[in-house]
């Protein structure tokens, strides 16, 4: 007997064996494997990868607003970080996730109501809503980059890939370059710290050069 798929479906496998196998890993036969189908069925509904990958996104998207609603009192700036931290949550949570996100786009409006309340609240604490919309670009940029980073290093909680072992690394290059060994740790090491001083430094360079009161340059 035929299986018969909805997007729904084929999308939830995807995001399951994208934890298993990875991004490179993931492909439509794999996918249509799973499911007990041809790969040509899964056409139907998505007429290559990065239509399924859009897709994706958008159910990984759908997760993290789940979640995601700040307090009315919240500051802009708590708000800034707040929905960064929820990003590389909602990203940390598959393999290769920010890689999945980057580039893709929404397939549906869900968004729509989220991004309208952060521009909101923004606008209301002073900025524009071009300079809340290309603030807010910023800091999603340097997570979605974070992330990208995090992740080549620790695909998964509890796994490290190869090739990132620390003290390997200071010994490969060596005393001549004494700097550039010392600072293994501080590259590959401690990720929840190094997001958290990261995203201030975000937060402080917004608030200085776009923030409420700031002349455009």
């Amino acid at each position: 007997m035929a299986t018969r798929l909805d997007r729904t479906q084929v999308v939830d496998t995807a995001l399951r064996l994208l934890n298993e196998v990875g991004l490179e890993g993931l492909t439509l036969r794999r996918i249509a494997k799973e499911l007990n189908v041809q790969a040509p069925a899964l056409y139907w509904h998505f007429k290559n990868k990065q239509a399924l990958l859009d897709e994706m996104a958008t159910a990984m998207y759908r997760e993290m607003a789940a979640g995601a609603a700040a307090a009315p009192a919240t500051t802009w700036q708590e708000r800034v970080a707040d929905a960064q931290r929820a990003l590389r949550g909602a990203l940390l949570r598959y393999r290769d996730g920010a890689k999945v996100f980057s580039g893709s786009h929404f397939t549906d409006t869900s968004h729509a109501p989220g991004q309208n309340e952060h521009l909101r609240a923004l606008v209301a604490a002073g900025f524009t809503p071009g300079t809340a919309a290309r603030a807010s670009f910023v800091a999603y940029a340097f997570t979605l980059g974070f992330v990208i980073e995090e992740q080549a290093v620790q695909p998964m909680p509890g796994e490290r890939a190869e090739g990132y072992d620390v003290q390997e690394r200071a010994k490969l290059i060596g005393e001549e370059y004494a700097l550039a060994a010392e600072v293994g740790a501080d590259l590959f090491t401690d990720y929840e710290a190094r997001f958290e001083e990261g995203l201030r430094a975000i937060v402080a360079g917004i608030e200085a050069t776009m923030g409420p009161g700031v002349r455009p340059q």
